[in-house]
């Protein structure tokens, strides 16, 4: 491979042996135009349409953990021609480690090795997101030592975002990592029925947010450069 510069933008295009072309892209709104292209360094990938662009904000916007709905079941052979089915939903955060992590909980249950068994079925869950709920999750973890039982709740628009909250949670206080979490069940939690304070302080009617620093725009036509004193941001 061997790196070219377009003489336009100076953003660096690689091209096969043999075929140094230069870019055919647009130029970037952010490429620094007034600098030589000899003078320039490789550059990392950027977008270069906003297609990939809006993929990169969704991709970060989202929750890093989604819901997967995966059924399986052993391979049927002559002694058993209808074997049991299995149905597991799994967090994940992609495809492909959704179905490691239900093959794992088949080999560590159900004594199922993959080469031994078949996915029926998979499904990713997407739930509605309107509006804020509260969620009790129960899971199991290796620490160091043990092997501990846990509760906790948290706040948020859907079942995902709350298993998010969960596995940064554990990282953060615990050393938790994915491997060693074992999420037991997820439930949607009245008001009534929760029981940590953290959770419970969002309940109140009379909830208020204060803003003791606030930075004040001013108007346009009474904008100025320079100010005879400093603002005040601070509000008692």
């Amino acid at each position: 491979m061997m790196a070219t510069a377009c003489t336009r933008c100076g953003w660096w295009a690689y091209a096969r042996q043999g075929v140094p072309a230069a870019p055919k892209h647009a130029c970037h709104p952010l490429c620094p135009l007034n600098r030589k292209a000899s003078s320039l360094q490789p550059h990392p990938p950027q977008c270069s349409s906003p297609s990939e662009a809006q993929i990169l904000v969704a991709m970060a916007t989202q929750p890093h953990y989604k819901e997967f709905t995966i059924v399986g079941r052993r391979k049927p052979t002559d002694q058993e021609q209808n074997p049991p089915v299995y149905r597991m939903r799994v967090f994940a955060p992609n495809p492909v480690v959704a179905r490691a992590r239900f093959w794992y909980f088949m080999r560590t249950l159900k004594k199922l090795k993959r080469v031994n068994g078949e996915v029926i079925a998979f499904h990713e869950i997407v739930e509605r997101n309107d509006r804020v709920r509260n969620y009790g999750i129960w899971l199991r973890y290796n620490s160091r030592t043990l092997t501990h039982n846990m509760y906790k709740e948290f706040r948020d628009t859907s079942r995902a975002g709350a298993v998010t909250q969960l596995y940064q949670d554990m990282a953060g206080r615990h050393r938790a990592r994915l491997s060693t979490i074992q999420i037991i069940d997820v439930k949607e939690l009245a008001a009534k029925d929760c029981v940590r304070v953290s959770t419970q302080q969002f309940h109140s009617n009379k909830i208020k947010f204060p803003l003791p620093h606030r930075v004040l725009r001013a108007a346009h036509k009474s904008s100025k450069t320079f100010l005879a004193k400093r603002p005040s941001t601070h509000f008692h």
